[in-house]
């Protein structure tokens, strides 16, 4: 029997609208779209300026790779402003197409109230609330400015995952390594509230003690991985072996496939090496059939 490898060179020879599409159901669970539009302007404190990624090319792209569903994780450039996560979800290409991640100050007294706001404007649509934790280990955390890098130990902190769970949303990290053991202490008060920890937890951005550490995790059983930014990892294979032995397949989901059909078939051939001692069912609950569950698609 001839393997995708085997194929590859073939395959990549090929108009990407020709290419096969790995089979079963396919979730993108980590898409950031950018109106590039003065109508859905960026923050003043944007950590960073993105190329556009609007709307209606990304709906392009989904249907010509026939995704089934995608999650729009709310982007720093906008802050805690989701005019344009609101659009998109007023206007994907099928009912119950987009669901989307928020973005507000976790230690802000006024977030559970936000975000009870958001998720009654768009019923069911709503998903999770992203923390991001990234400063180096040794600083301290922020308590003003652009939303990331709170306290964690903060009672507020331990106040919005409540709310979260109040509210049927997960909380998703984005996260150094060190900061696991934080998240641990979370885990362990609040055991009912879902986290998904991105971007293979950036386990090539940490020490092997705090890469244990992030392992750990798994012990709670609403801690989900997810597969995405391999990139922030070298070497990513033990790693992605490693999360598989201690998650399970049935608690990764896909993430961050490309905005274009090229760049989907990379991601696809890159699942299938990362993970060629996987089952092809367990491999099917990684592209799609987690994440249809995890959010309730």
């Amino acid at each position: 029997m001839i393997t995708r490898r085997e194929l590859l060179p073939t395959l990549l020879a090929l108009p990407a609208a020709a290419r096969p599409r790995p089979a079963g159901t396919i979730v993108e669970s980590h898409v950031h779209l950018f109106a590039g539009d003065p109508a859905f302007p960026y923050a003043p404190n944007a950590p960073y300026t993105p190329q556009p990624n609007p709307l209606e090319k990304y709906v392009a792209f989904a249907k010509a790779a026939a995704l089934d569903h995608a999650v729009i994780v709310h982007p720093e450039p906008y802050q805690d402003d989701h005019r344009y996560l609101e659009h998109c979800l007023d206007h994907e290409p099928s009912p119950g197409f987009f669901k989307g991640t928020c973005l507000y100050d976790p230690i802000a007294p006024e977030t559970p109230a936000r975000m009870e706001a958001l998720s009654k404007r768009h019923p069911g649509r709503i998903v999770a609330l992203r923390i991001h934790e990234m400063h180096a280990p040794g600083t301290p955390s922020l308590a003003s400015g652009p939303i990331k890098d709170r306290d964690m130990r903060d009672p507020a902190m331990r106040r919005t995952w409540q709310k979260a769970y109040d509210l049927g949303l997960a909380i998703q990290m984005h996260f150094l390594p060190y900061y696991a053991p934080q998240i641990a202490e979370l885990c362990a008060t609040l055991p009912q509230v879902t986290v998904i920890l991105d971007h293979l937890a950036r386990a090539g951005q940490g020490t092997p003690a705090d890469f244990e550490n992030v392992l750990r995790l798994a012990k709670y059983p609403r801690v989900y991985m997810k597969y995405s930014g391999v990139e922030y990892s070298p070497n990513p294979k033990p790693l992605v072996r490693r999360i598989y032995d201690t998650f399970g397949a049935g608690r990764i989901i896909w993430g961050t496939l490309g905005n274009t059909l090229e760049q989907f078939d990379k991601q696809s051939t890159q699942l299938d090496d990362l993970f060629d001692f996987a089952p092809a069912q367990s491999r099917a609950q990684i592209r799609g059939l987690n994440a249809m569950k995890l959010f309730s698609f």
